[in-house]
Formats: structure tokens, C-alpha cells, sequence
């Protein structure tokens, strides 16, 4: 079985996050990781705008159930190549344990006006 979601979002929008709420905001999205790799960019408003599509591509993906997640339950990491990829902690891990999940699939895109997300879960069918 195979599900999907995506995002889009204008990365306008998480710069004036970022500038109004500035560390109240990012620590309450965003891993120590996710800041420490986006802060490191020189636009790095569209990398944080990157990874916020991203989790909201997971949480569409995961269809319903996530209510009790929070964004810092899903952590995108990158490879030594940039590579990006979804690691899952708290709700959002035991929720992949309960719907059987192999596997998530990310794919993120950035501009200066726009950052967008696709999300593909893989799940064990249920004949194994």
C-alpha cells in the first residue's frame, strides 16, 4: 500500500514567522538539528520553509490519527550528499508502528518565493 502527501508554502511566510516569533517559534517547529543545518544556509528561511512543507507532507501522508503529534515529532535530516530523509519520534513513530509503515520517501524544493514537499508511505500489505 502506498499513500502520499504534499505542501506548499510561501517562503515569505516563515520569514515573518521567524522574525516575529524568532527561537519561541523555531523551537517549537523545529529540531536543534533542523535549525543548526537551515541557519547554516545563507537563505535560510527557505530551508526552514522547506522542512515545515516537508512535515506537513508526512502528516497528509499519514492521513488521520496524528493528533497528538507535534511538528518536532517528525525530524528531516539530510545525508552527506543533501539527500533529504524522515526520521519519526514519539506520536508520530508509534503512529508508523501501528499502520505497519516501511518506509517514507521526501522530496523537498526551494525558491525565493516558495518551498514545497511530497511525502510517499510505504506500508506492509496486509497479506504479509
Amino acid at each position: 500500500m502506498i499513500s502520499c502527501g504534499t505542501d506548499i508554502l510561501e517562503t515569505q511566510r516563515m520569514k515573518n514567522a521567524v522574525q516575529k516569533w524568532d527561537q519561541a517559534f523555531l523551537k517549537r517547529i523545529f529540531t536543534e538539528k533542523e535549525i543548526e543545518y537551515s541557519m547554516g544556509k545563507r537563505f535560510y528561511f527557505e530551508h526552514l520553509a522547506a522542512r515545515f512543507a516537508a512535515k506537513e507532507a508526512v502528516f497528509k501522508a499519514f492521513g488521520e490519527g496524528f493528533s497528538s503529534a507535534n511538528f518536532k515529532d517528525i525530524e528531516i535530516v539530510n545525508d552527506k550528499n543533501g539527500r533529504p530523509s524522515v526520521l519519526l519520534k514519539g506520536a508520530m513513530q508509534e503512529l508508523s508502528n501501528n499502520q505497519k509503515v516501511d518506509s517514507i520517501a521526501i522530496s523537498m524544493s526551494h525558491t525565493r518565493n516558495y518551498a514545497q514537499a511530497m511525502a510517499i508511505i510505504t506500508r506492509k500489505s496486509e497479506e504479509n
